[in-house]
């Protein structure tokens, strides 16, 4: 028992340090003590896998903050019932009600507002959508996109000047995936220089490197390997670390 204690303690503190956990949070922090006159919106973007919804998820439970996620096939309805279902009220008849509904739950609350795969809201009037929430609620409202999105939203004028802070996410370090391998291969010890190898190969991908880890961890527990140094990595991982990078064909 106390080692599982332990072991979920050293998993939360992992997440917790990463790079891009606490750029997220700096960025929602300084937007949600902004002074009154100044926007509420920020944009939090990057690449695949760099990690981005990770953190956001871990700093909507630090702040409170209602998080939702857009899909593909949302529609403006869709939306902002999902909005709403994330804040527990029953939704209104109408998508204009249900808006009201939202900006008043956020102005009262005070509570931020993260929206996750804003890209998905870059068609249509959605993205006004979003800027006429923010107005009736004057509140903190967090986008979270790929890296082309600040090129998109330059579309929307009235939304892209009410942007309070534009937050690029960062690669992971080394540093990092020392931690995220507290999470991911929590029973073997990594040396730093394959953490480093491991880092360049995929060239700073968040998603990647925990992958990675967490591959390294089972083959060197199945190999009977407690600590992990560089001759043991082809042993280990014969055709080397997930690179995003598509297998070769086979030849029979």
């Amino acid at each position: 028992m106390s080692y599982e204690t332990s072991n979920v303690n050293s998993a939360a503190m992992g997440v917790a340090q990463v790079t891009n956990v606490a750029v997220c949070y700096e960025a929602i922090e300084r937007i949600m003590n902004r002074h009154p006159s100044l926007p509420g919106i920020g944009v939090f973007y990057g690449r695949s896998g760099d990690g981005k919804s990770v953190a956001a998820g871990y700093i909507a439970n630090r702040t409170r903050a209602y998080y939702v996620q857009a899909t593909s096939i949302c529609t403006k309805k869709s939306f902002l019932e999902s909005v709403l279902r994330e804040m527990t009220i029953p939704p209104a008849k109408t998508a204009s009600e249900m808006l009201g509904q939202i900006a008043e739950e956020l102005a009262k609350s005070g509570r931020p507002l993260i929206i996750d795969e804003f890209d998905h809201l870059t068609s249509g009037a959605k993205v006004e959508m979003v800027r006429d929430i923010y107005e009736s609620s004057q509140g903190t409202i967090l986008i979270i996109g790929e890296e082309m999105l600040p090129k998109k939203l330059e579309r929307w004028e009235r939304f892209h000047g009410r942007v309070h802070s534009w937050v690029p996410a960062q690669p992971a370090t080394a540093n990092d995936a020392a931690l995220l391998a507290k999470v991911y291969a929590p029973k073997v010890a990594i040396d730093d220089q394959v953490l480093a190898q491991l880092v360049g190969a995929v060239r700073g991908s968040t998603r990647r490197t925990c992958t990675n880890l967490e591959m390294l961890g089972q083959r060197a527990l199945e190999s009977g390997i407690r600590s992990v140094t560089m001759s043991d990595v082809e042993q280990l991982l014969p055709q080397g670390f997930i690179t995003g990078q598509s297998p070769k064909p086979r030849s029979f």
